[in-house]
């Protein structure tokens, strides 16, 4: 027999598992919105995506001069990468309207790369290209695994994405197209996040009620669902290619594996 009794564990409201009693009910979710860059997927490491680009214009950059570049256009403004430091004042009008508009989008990033003196002809357009084709990203390593469970679940899943660009050719080769119901891209439906307009959007896509709805993403912008009354999830965004944390979002919206 121990010299003190041990003090009582909390009842649950079960008497075997579950909340503690006072603790608020879990809420229901019936579909999951996923951010796109920093969520589902990251792009290219800098020093690949400037080595790639100047490949396509037909110059081949040693490691130091591709790096030593990189970090210029990193700084500039990378599409996907952190914002610029500056916006020259004749990019400004394409710089507010990137994620509204697909030309805009494009000569905002095209003309950051350009305030990089490169030596390399055609390398900001290369650059952007980049954006477009799924060899210039990288689905995080439980991307595929958290729609899959979410979709044989049957919880529909909607990305949305401030974005001025189609996300539809680089989940085709990924082979995820038929894990998601919904693209809601902001340069499509003319709103960008946090904007609860595009968060009612998704979810009325999706035949869902906002109050029963998860936003997953890794910013402030996504954190902006609440405002539609969705659930939110932020997770810290992983590197490339890394676990993310996304099959929180199933334990979420699939508590007891439906």
């Amino acid at each position: 027999m121990p010299d003190h009794a041990e003090p009582p564990k909390p009842p649950t409201s079960s008497g075997t598992d579950g909340p503690a009693p006072g603790a608020p009910p879990r809420r229901p979710v019936d579909a999951v919105l996923f951010d796109f860059h920093g969520t589902l997927a990251q792009v290219e490491e800098p020093v690949a995506w400037v080595t790639a680009a100047a490949a396509a214009c037909g110059t081949t950059l040693d490691r130091a001069r591709a790096t030593a570049l990189a970090d210029r256009l990193v700084t500039a403004g990378r599409a996907g990468g952190p914002l610029p430091n500056r916006v020259p004042p004749h990019l400004a009008e394409v710089w507010a309207e990137r994620d509204l508009y697909g030309p805009a989008h494009r000569a905002a990033f095209v003309g950051l790369a350009d305030t990089v003196d490169s030596g390399v002809s055609g390398l900001a357009e290369a650059l952007y290209d980049r954006l477009l084709v799924p060899d210039g990203w990288l689905p995080y390593a439980d991307t595929a695994v958290t729609l899959r469970a979410l979709r044989t679940a049957g919880v529909p899943v909607a990305v949305v994405s401030n974005i001025g660009f189609d996300l539809r050719p680089l989940f085709q080769a990924w082979e995820l197209t038929e894990l998601v119901d919904a693209f809601v891209l902001s340069y499509e439906v003319g709103r960008c996040k946090p904007d609860p307009a595009i968060f009612y959007r998704a979810c009325g896509l999706l035949g869902v009620d906002p109050e029963r709805t998860l936003m997953v993403g890794d910013t402030p912008a996504d954190a902006g669902a609440v405002r539609a009354g969705c659930a939110v999830l932020v997770l810290p965004a992983a590197e490339p290619g890394q676990v993310n944390g996304l099959t929180a979002a199933v334990d979420l919206a699939v508590p007891n594996g439906r």
